[in-house]
């Protein structure tokens, strides 16, 4: 039985391809909806780019035939289902006290669709907008968000799994230094745990090599990391993969006080000025939204920065104030004078697009308010020799457009959970203060 989804504004905001997503069904862009998306065609932000895609791919299908009658989705499919452009909606369906709005409109035609379908056609209103499924299914519409950019997050990839062998495999490990585990299913740069069998509190981890499918042991780090030792295991794992040369791409995700953003700028700091590996540290986070004018803010470009900027400067005074270092050079330095020399850049990501990054270690915060589109347009900037980092909790999220599910970060989590030049690793424990762990648990 051939479905009819009618779409909302945001879902067309949200992924301008989203009419190819539906398979042999047919689709129902209601008129008003394209009233509403032209009111953002000139938009500078990602939501005004997504507005003016919309408005190409339908201007291209129109060549196929009249939008109002119905054209085929796939010109070369024979099972293609159709996208209509629905030109009236009858109000009188609805009750009076309901306002003359696009998202009142769809509900009328939903249900005018519905009343004409009967049982041979389920139609379903497919929109992000939580109010309006809310509103339809009062009305005993089948209303959905639109699920072909999200994620599962019920499986969630932390990065590590444990496992639980015998005391012979660990003792093996110990010795070889490495243990081949070929009856799991382990993705590149993994982390593995093996657990004594006999005794859990007996435990040791390593890395799995998805060239050689091995997993090597992981040598204790004696020293600190610009003054930044791990406090637990999982931060020990971040570490690794944050000083690997060979992972290009790094995804932290946990929640506030797990020390994401502290430990990737002390790699950053680490891989830059100690060992000359990447010519600059590039940090950034999104001016949410991304692409909005920072012009609003008194001053000039730094003065502007400055409130956004403002937990990326804590860390670095925290790291360049010596930590737990008393290393003269460490202490001499201030992020201003690293600025200076060019070693060290605090940029918005506002302008990003059309650059190309070289040989650099580009951390970016607070990565969670970025859409799966933003996040490609930040990968993609990636020149020769440049690492890119990560970081964000995916339930953190102040981004109207995106959800937990959604979100880039998950996005980039799932999509590169396969491949060897990426690492994983979520942190779980907090470590802040006592105060702000109690905090993150309790509220």
């Amino acid at each position: 039985m051939k479905k009819v989804f009618i779409l909302d504004t945001n879902v067309l905001l949200s992924n301008p391809l989203c009419i190819y997503k539906f398979d042999d069904n047919d689709v129902v862009i209601p008129i008003s909806v394209i009233e509403e998306v032209d009111t953002f065609k000139k938009d500078m932000s990602d939501i005004g780019r997504n507005a003016r895609e919309v408005s190409r791919i339908l201007d291209k299908l129109r060549d196929r035939g009249t939008l109002s009658s119905g054209i085929s989705i796939f010109e070369d499919r024979d099972d293609s289902g159709q996208l209509f452009v629905y030109l009236g909606h009858n109000m009188e369906i609805l009750p009076e006290l309901l306002a003359d709005s696009t998202d009142n409109h769809i509900l009328a035609i939903a249900l005018t669709l519905q009343k004409q379908f009967g049982d041979s056609r389920r139609v379903s209103v497919i929109t992000k907008d939580t109010n309006l499924r809310i509103k339809a299914d009062a009305f005993g519409l089948v209303a959905e968000d639109f699920a072909a950019d999200k994620v599962d997050i019920s499986h969630f990839y932390t990065g590590v799994t444990y496992i639980t062998v015998t005391p012979e495999v660990i003792n093996n490990f110990y010795a070889q230094r490495e243990v081949r585990l070929d009856e799991y299913n382990l993705y590149p740069n993994q982390f593995v745990v093996l657990e004594d069998e006999s005794d859990t509190s007996q435990k040791v981890f390593g890395i799995f090599d998805g060239d050689q499918k091995v997993v090597k042991m992981i040598e204790p780090r004696t020293e600190g990391v610009w003054g930044i030792y791990s406090r637990n295991l999982e931060q020990a794992m971040a570490l690794e993969v944050l000083l690997d040369d060979k992972i290009r791409l790094v995804t932290i995700s946990g929640e506030a006080g797990t020390g994401k953003t502290l430990m990737a700028i002390a790699a950053g700091l680490t891989k830059t000025t100690d060992e000359d590996q990447y010519q600059k540290l590039l940090v950034s986070r999104p001016i949410f939204p991304l692409g909005r004018d920072i012009g609003y803010l008194p001053g000039d470009l730094d003065e502007k920065l400055n409130p956004w900027m403002q937990p990326i400067f804590d860390n670095l005074e925290l790291l360049l104030g010596g930590g737990s270092s008393s290393r003269s050079k460490r202490l001499s330095k201030s992020y201003e004078e690293l600025i200076n020399q060019g070693m060290l850049a605090i940029e918005p990501l506002t302008y990003i697009r059309g650059r190309s990054l070289p040989s650099q270690y580009f951390v970016v915060d607070e990565a969670q308010n970025l859409t799966p589109h933003e996040i490609k347009t930040i990968l993609t900037r990636a020149g020769e020799g440049t690492k890119i980092v990560l970081t964000g909790d995916p339930y953190q999220i102040d981004n109207p457009y995106i959800d937990s599910q959604s979100n880039g970060l998950t996005y980039v989590i799932e999509r590169f959970r396969t491949e060897a030049i990426a690492g994983h690793i979520t942190l779980k424990r907090g470590e802040r203060s006592q105060l702000a762990s109690k905090a993150a648990k309790l509220l």
